[in-house]
C-alpha cells in the first residue's frame, strides 16, 4: 500500500510539473518579447515595419510553425512570394478606398503608438498596444486597441488571443470588400498543402477539406502536419461567434497561408459582376467601434475534429 501511494504521488507531482509553466513578458529592441519557461515563444514586431506583427510563433513540438520570409530571406527551401504575409497579423485590404494589406506602391502603414497594460502571472500573459491606421498621404484614417493574451497549455500547447476593437476615430471608415484580409497567419512549408517541402493538410468545422475550404464560412479552420523537424503539430484559427458575420468567410490558401475575413463576401461567394462589388462593404460611423476576436490554438499531434469542437466550446461559451 505504502509503494502505491509513493507511486501515486510521485504520478500527481510529475503531472503538475509538466504541466506548470510560466509565460513572461519582456520589452525588447523589436517591441514585446514573449517567453515560456524562459523560452522564446513568440515576439511582437513594432518597429520600423509596415505593419506590427508576431514571429516567430514556436509550436508545441518546439518549433517555429511560420514562414521565415522576408524577415529571414536565406532559409533554404522556402517560397518568397507574398512579402507581406509576415507570421500572424491583422490587415485588410481596403480601407475607405486603400490597400492596407500588401506592401505594394502607396499601400497605407498600421504604426505602433503605445502599449498599455502588461501583465504576467503564472501560465497566462497579456498586452495592450494602441495602433494608428496611416494613409499613404500620412492621415490617420482609424486606430485600434488590441489585446493579446498568450496561454501556456500542458504539454507544449498553446493559445493566442487576439482581440481587437476598429475605432473610427478620426472619420467614418468604410472596411471594403475585397478577400485580402484579415486576421491572418502564413505558415511554415512544411505546413502548407502545396509547394517545396509541403506535407500539410487543413479541415474546417463544416467538414470542408484542403483547398475546399477557402472562401466557406466556418467557425474554424485547422491546418496540421509535421513542424520543421518532423513532428507533427496543428494550428487552428478559432472566431468568436459573437463577432459580426459569424461564423466567417476563410481565406484560406493551399500555400500556407489562412486567414479569416468577414468583409470579402464579393469574392468569396462569386457573385456576378452584375451585383454590388461592395455588398460586403461595412462602415464605421465617426466615433463608433467594431470588436472583433479571435484565438490560435497551437496542438501537438494531429487535432481531431471532436476535439477542437471541445476547444472551440471552451472559448464560446457554449
Amino acid at each position: 500500500m505504502k509503494r502505491f501511494l509513493l507511486l501515486f504521488v510521485l504520478l500527481i507531482f510529475s503531472t503538475v510539473f509538466l504541466s506548470a509553466q510560466t509565460v513572461s513578458l519582456k520589452p525588447s529592441d523589436n517591441g514585446i518579447r514573449i517567453e515560456v519557461d524562459g523560452k522564446l515563444f513568440t515576439e511582437y514586431h513594432i518597429k520600423d515595419v509596415p505593419r506590427p506583427f508576431f514571429y516567430p510563433v514556436v509550436g508545441a513540438a518546439g518549433e517555429n510553425i511560420v514562414r521565415n520570409f522576408p524577415m529571414k530571406d536565406d532559409v533554404a527551401g522556402e517560397p518568397k512570394d507574398h512579402k507581406h504575409h509576415r507570421g500572424l497579423w491583422f490587415a485588410h485590404g481596403s480601407l475607405n478606398g486603400m490597400d492596407f494589406w500588401s506592401e505594394e506602391k502607396n499601400f497605407g502603414k498600421q504604426e505602433h503608438v503605445k502599449f498599455g497594460e502588461i501583465k504576467s502571472e503564472g501560465a497566462k500573459g497579456s498586452f495592450e498596444a494602441e495602433t494608428k491606421w496611416v494613409s499613404p498621404d500620412g492621415k490617420v484614417q482609424m486606430t485600434d486597441l488590441r489585446k493579446i493574451s498568450i496561454t501556456a497549455l500542458s504539454d507544449g500547447e498553446r493559445f493566442i488571443d487576439f482581440d481587437i476593437t476598429l475605432k473610427a476615430s478620426e472619420g467614418d471608415v468604410v472596411l471594403g470588400d475585397t478577400k485580402e484580409g484579415t486576421m491572418a497567419i502564413r505558415l511554415c512549408s512544411s505546413l502548407s498543402l502545396k509547394g517545396e517541402g509541403a506535407q500539410g493538410h487543413a479541415f474546417n468545422n463544416q467538414s470542408h477539406k484542403d483547398k475546399d475550404i477557402w472562401g466557406k464560412k466556418a467557425s474554424w479552420v485547422c491546418y496540421y502536419g509535421p513542424d520543421p523537424k518532423g513532428a507533427m503539430v496543428g494550428v487552428s484559427m478559432f472566431e468568436h461567434p459573437k463577432n459580426f458575420r459569424a461564423p466567417t468567410w476563410w481565406h484560406a490558401r493551399d500555400y500556407g497561408l489562412f486567414a479569416a475575413n468577414p468583409f470579402g463576401q464579393h469574392d468569396f461567394e462569386a457573385l456576378p459582376k452584375d451585383q454590388e462589388e461592395d455588398k460586403g462593404n461595412y462602415k464605421i460611423n465617426k466615433g463608433e467601434s467594431l470588436p472583433l476576436r479571435y484565438r490560435f490554438y497551437l496542438a501537438k499531434g494531429q487535432p481531431t475534429p471532436e476535439k477542437l469542437t471541445e476547444k472551440f466550446k471552451g472559448y464560446s461559451g457554449e
